[in-house]
């Protein structure tokens, strides 16, 4: 479980335009890294279109939005482009980020059990420490409570 104060562990991913991006190369501006669960479905397209709707806030502050799903970049670039997202989202096909942060783990789903990507975001303060962990978030309410604490920097 990665607690707030301590580093966030650096990563190296394949952004849906086809690009590395390291996390250490980010420091210097806050970070907003959430994971999610699965592209285009009903919880993460409201997460995402909740982000894409308040993205000039997110913008003022500063911060740099990655979502992290185990989808690949062709999946996510169907995602992006269908529900017009202006943040990046990197493709974690081998969930090894998530496992890193904590995030890989069992989940119940009616009635049946398997293992999946738990939807937590990270917020990453400019000097790569982890300011604020959102576990189980509402994807309805995401947006909104990590604006808040961007705003409190």
């Amino acid at each position: 479980m990665i607690e707030e104060g301590s580093p966030a562990p650096d990563f190296e991913l394949t952004s849906d335009s086809g690009e590395t991006v390291k996390l250490s190369s980010l420091r210097g501006k806050p970070v907003v890294l959430y994971f999610y669960p699965k592209d285009d479905t009903p919880g993460c397209t409201t997460q995402a279109c909740g982000i894409r709707d308040s993205y000039g806030e997110f913008e003022q502050a500063g911060a740099v939005v990655l979502g992290v799903s185990p989808d690949d970049e062709k999946s996510h670039v169907k995602f992006r482009k269908k529900h017009e997202l202006p943040f990046t989202l990197l493709a974690d096909t081998e969930h090894e980020v998530a496992e890193r942060y904590g995030v890989w783990g069992e989940k119940k789903f009616m009635g049946r059990t398997y293992m999946g990507v738990k939807r937590w975001t990270f917020v990453i303060a400019e000097d790569g420490t982890v300011k604020k962990v959102f576990p189980d978030v509402k994807p309805a309410e995401h947006a909104d409570n990590v604006l808040a604490v961007l705003r409190d920097a």
